[in-house]
C-alpha cells in the first residue's frame, strides 16, 4: 500500500487561512491533550460537495453528542475562502474539517464556557467513477468504546485495526462485537447473500457513513432486499459478495477475507450494480442532497 497524500499549502483556522506553515494550535488544546473533538471528510467533483447537507447534519450530530457548542452551519459558508486561496474551488479534492473543544486546563471534566478550536484544509484528490480496486480485509474482536456513531477525532482504536490490516498486507479489519461484524477500522462494511443485502445497523456500534446511506438509497431504488442486520462472525465466509463503503473508498469491492476467496474473488453482480450507480450518483452531484 502507498500513501500519497501530502501537506495542504493552506489551513483554515478559526475564521482566518494561513498558508500551513504558519498555522498553529496550542499544546493545551483538548484535541491535542484528550482527542477531544470530532471531524468530517467531504468529497468534491466539479466543485461540487458530495451530500454536503448529510455532511453538515451528522457533524452537528457528533458535535451535539459531544456537548461541543458550535454553529456548525456558519462554518460550511468560510469553505470556498479556504477552496480559493488553495486553488481548488472547482477541482476534484477532499475537505477535511476538524473541530476541538478548545483550549482549557488539562483536567478531565471540560469547562462549560470555551471557545472550539476550528481547523479546515482541502488537498487535490480525484476519485474514479468505479472503484476497481479489489480488498483484501481481516477480522479482529473489537476493543474500542461504544460510541462509534460520534465521528470523534479519538482514533487510536482506529489507527490500531487498521494497522493490523496493514502488517497483513490487507486493505481493512472487520471488527466483531460480541460475534457481529460491525464495521471496519474506516469504512462501513456491506455482504450479500441469495440477493439480499446485509449491513449492520445505524446504531451506536458503527459509524452511519455517508456513503453507506447513499448505497441503501441506491438498494431502494434499483429494488435490491436490504436487511440491516449484522451479520455474525462465522456467517461473513459464505457470503456470495461483499463490499466496504466510505468517502474515498466509495464502493469497494471484497475479494478475501482472512485469506478466504468471497464468491469467485471478483465484484459480484449486485455490487457492480452499486458501483455503477454511485459513480452515475457522483456525476449528477446534487441528486442525492
Amino acid at each position: 500500500m502507498v500513501f500519497t497524500q501530502s501537506f495542504p499549502d493552506f489551513v483554515y483556522l478559526n475564521g482566518e487561512i494561513f498558508p500551513a506553515v504558519e498555522a498553529k494550535i496550542s499544546i493545551f488544546d483538548r484535541g491535542f491533550l484528550f482527542g477531544d473533538g470530532v471531524y468530517e471528510v467531504m468529497s468534491q467533483k466539479q466543485g461540487v460537495f458530495f451530500r454536503k447537507a448529510h455532511h453538515l447534519s451528522r457533524l452537528k450530530q457528533s458535535l451535539e453528542a459531544l456537548q461541543i457548542k458550535f454553529d456548525a452551519e456558519n462554518l460550511f459558508s468560510d469553505i470556498p475562502a479556504l477552496l480559493s486561496a488553495a486553488g481548488l474551488s472547482t477541482s476534484d479534492c477532499l475537505l477535511y474539517i476538524q473541530i476541538t473543544r478548545g483550549i482549557a486546563p488539562r483536567q478531565h471534566a471540560f469547562p462549560s464556557e470555551i471557545t472550539p478550536t476550528v481547523m479546515m484544509y482541502a488537498w487535490p484528490k480525484s476519485l474514479p467513477e468505479i472503484n476497481s480496486t479489489l480488498a483484501k480485509v481481516v477480522v479482529q474482536e473489537e476493543f474500542r468504546w461504544s460510541r462509534c456513531d460520534i465521528k470523534s477525532t479519538s482514533l487510536l482504536g482506529n489507527v490500531m485495526a487498521n494497522q493490523h490490516a496493514y502488517i497483513q498486507g490487507s486493505y481493512e479489519t472487520l471488527l466483531s462485537r460480541a460475534g457481529v461484524i460491525t464495521e471496519a477500522s474506516h469504512c462501513n462494511v456491506f455482504f450479500v447473500k441469495d440477493g439480499t443485502v446485509f449491513t449492520h445497523p445505524a446504531n451506536n456500534f458503527i459509524l452511519n457513513g455517508i456513503t453507506r446511506q447513499a448505497v441503501l438509497d441506491l438498494c431502494i431504488r434499483k429494488e435490491i432486499p436490504i436487511a440491516e442486520i449484522g451479520l455474525r462472525s462465522d456467517e461473513i465466509y459464505s457470503v456470495d459478495e461483499a463490499f466496504l463503503t466510505g468517502t474515498s473508498t466509495q464502493v469497494m469491492a471484497i475479494s478475501h477475507i482472512d485469506n478466504k476467496v468471497i464468491g469467485k474473488g471478483l465484484p459480484g453482480e449486485i455490487t457492480k450494480a452499486l458501483q455503477m450507480a454511485f459513480g452515475e450518483e457522483k456525476r449528477k452531484l446534487g441528486e442525492l442532497e
